[in-house]
Order: C-alpha cells, then sequence, then structure tokens
C-alpha cells in the first residue's frame, strides 16, 4: 500500500467516524481532525493526492475536507506571505 493510499484510507476511517453527523458539520470535524492531527506534510501529501489524482479514493465528506484543508492552508499561505 502506498503512502497516499494509506493517508486516503485513514482520511476515510475519520470520515466514518463522523459519519453520522450532517454532512456539513462532518467535513467541518474531519477538517478540524486533520488540522489538529495530521502532520503539516501529511496534510501536504493529502493535498498534492487530492490536485494530482481528483481525490480518487476518499469519500464524499473526505473529499470536501481535504479541499477545506488546502483552502485553509492556502489563506494561511498567503497572509503569511503579505507579512
Amino acid at each position: 500500500m502506498s503512502h497516499d493510499s494509506n493517508l486516503v484510507y485513514v482520511a476515510n476511517q475519520i470520515g466514518k467516524f463522523f459519519a453520522r453527523q450532517p454532512a456539513d458539520q462532518a467535513v467541518a470535524n474531519i477538517a478540524d481532525h486533520l488540522f489538529k492531527y495530521w502532520d503539516p506534510r501529511m496534510r501536504r501529501a493529502i493535498v498534492a493526492h487530492l490536485e494530482q489524482h481528483a481525490g480518487a479514493g476518499l469519500d464524499p465528506n473526505a473529499l470536501a475536507a481535504v479541499e477545506k484543508v488546502r483552502d485553509r492552508d492556502r489563506q494561511k499561505q498567503a497572509a503569511s506571505a503579505q507579512r
């Protein structure tokens, strides 16, 4: 199993944990989990998977959460560049 497929698997497992919540709340909680507990290198790798492979293998809520992570990281980078 490749590193990317491991990250996809784990992101989907996190998504399953939050599956009973309404979709918008689940997506927010998955993204929050990725920010709090995943190393920045892991977040960059899952975002790269999203961008290079259109998030292949990610469940819908996990995919939406990774998109949120990507957008939030881009906002942080833009804010740092403006300083």
